[in-house]
């Protein structure tokens, strides 16, 4: 486009004033949600000029890379760094899934970057069309660049290879963990997926994997590009009984560690794998013992395993997995006693939801099944024929009943539970979100 037309045609392009306006239009902007491939945001990241001065942790794997991501981001601000994480989805609010020095970006400091972007995809004879989450995390990326940040952490949205955030080449790559997921985009077998993730992989930089168990494709792709493979058990691994925990690395040993902030019985794996991302930069960012501790302290992360205080007990998790209902399930066992549990579930129509129920339908008394606010959820009456398939009876002590909203299904399971009781809200992230925003509300 010549200098002249562009000039009249940025004079007249779309730009909008607040936060909400923008992500409006992006909702409707590009026809298809979940458009995989890096053509397209690679031809705007170019247009932008966008590249970090600073170490890029690339985070990918099917469940933990938020708290992953999390737990890194606290140790180097404990150590004084200045950070920039970019997670998602969101919950409550989209600023969530940009932060910089651990605090949550407000709209102003936002907007900017949006407008940058907008103008950068439409500096070409014909405007590159960018998805939501391609066009956001690119305005996110280009906020982090301009920040003075001394290292950056992007969680991978979808599979890695072709998600948004592989257009950086990540100086240490982390997969937390790979099982199945998203079968329509990334294969239905764990070696399939373990390929997919692998691309973010770079040669020559180190790449861990934090999965036990990880697949021969992962690690012969690492082998393939020259990447420094870390392997769980090979390269580093972790020791622990019920008062704390210790970490060995290739050159580093963390004894006497507290466990971290973040509940839950993978939190352990999670955290070494962070500590693995961290000895192998070392040279570039280091920490100290007392950094890891105070990082483990004082991570947060909601929804993931999050006990609220109070009575009855209340469980967010945004479990919508079979690995991650199973951790879930496991983690609910170690909570104690209770005389009823009560479930608030939701989940999207092309999950595996019998999967997911499979490793539930033991732990629960009472069901209050839910749609969500998205065309890709599965209706209550969906869910509970899932239910019913996995083995569900309804009983004197057992029911099952159905509800509109993840608010409905709440507000009746907290009518019907006793205070020694507990419920669990799990599935989607709408489903967690919903209940949060509904106990929000209840507080005002």
């Amino acid at each position: 486009m010549c200098t002249a037309a562009l000039s009249l045609f940025l004079k007249y392009m779309p730009t909008f004033s607040t936060l909400d306006a923008w992500l409006a239009h992006l909702e409707t902007a590009h026809p298809v949600g979940i458009d995989m491939g890096l053509a397209r945001i690679g031809r705007v990241k170019d247009a932008l000029g966008l590249r970090f001065p600073c170490p890029v942790f690339t985070v990918g794997g099917t469940n933990g890379k938020g708290s992953t991501c999390a737990i890194i981001e606290a140790i180097l601000l404990a150590a004084g760094y200045r950070v920039g994480c970019h997670t998602s989805p969101h919950l409550l609010s989209f600023n969530e899934r940009a932060r910089v020095n651990g605090e949550v970006v407000a709209d102003a400091q936002l907007l900017p970057h949006f407008e940058a972007v907008e103008t950068a995809r439409n500096s070409f004879d014909t405007p590159v069309s960018l998805t939501y989450f391609e066009f956001t995390t690119l305005a996110i990326m280009h906020m982090f660049a301009a920040s003075g940040l001394d290292a950056v952490i992007l969680e991978v949205g979808l599979g890695g290879r072709l998600d948004a955030v592989n257009i950086v080449d990540a100086d240490c790559a982390v997969i937390t963990s790979i099982d199945i997921d998203h079968q329509q985009y990334l294969g239905d077998t764990r070696d399939a997926i373990a390929i997919e993730k692998a691309g973010i992989f770079r040669a020559g930089k180190p790449a861990v994997c934090g999965d036990p168990m990880p697949p021969a494709t992962l690690i012969a792709e690492a082998e393939r590009i020259g990447a420094d493979l870390w392997l769980f058990g090979r390269d580093f691994n972790y020791q622990g009984d019920k008062q704390q925990w210790s970490y060995a690395g290739r050159s580093m040993r963390r004894p006497a560690l507290a466990y971290p902030a973040l509940r839950g019985a993978n939190q352990l794996l999670n955290a070494s794998a962070a500590l693995a991302a961290l000895e192998s930069m070392r040279a570039e960012l280091p920490v100290s013992a007392q950094d890891i501790r105070l990082g483990l302290a004082t991570v947060e992360l909601p929804g993931r395993f999050q006990v609220v205080p109070g009575r009855p007990a209340v469980v967010l998790d945004v479990a919508h997995n079979p690995h991650a209902a199973a951790a879930l399930g496991h983690n609910l066992d170690g909570m104690g006693f209770f005389p009823y549990t009560y479930a608030v579930f939701g989940a999207m129509a092309d999950k595996d939801i019998e999967g997911v129920l499979r490793h539930m339908v033991d732990k629960v008394d009472h069901w209050h099944l839910c749609g969500l606010p998205t065309p890709r959820a599965a209706d209550a009456a969906a869910l509970e024929a899932d239910l019913r398939a996995v083995g569900f009876r309804e009983d004197a002590d057992h029911s099952v009943a159905q509800h509109a909203s993840p608010e409905a299904a709440f507000a009746a399971a907290l009518k019907l539970c006793g205070e020694n009781d507990r419920i669990v809200v799990f599935g989607s992230f709408f489903t967690v979100a919903g209940v949060m925003a509904y106990r929000k509300s209840q507080r005002h």
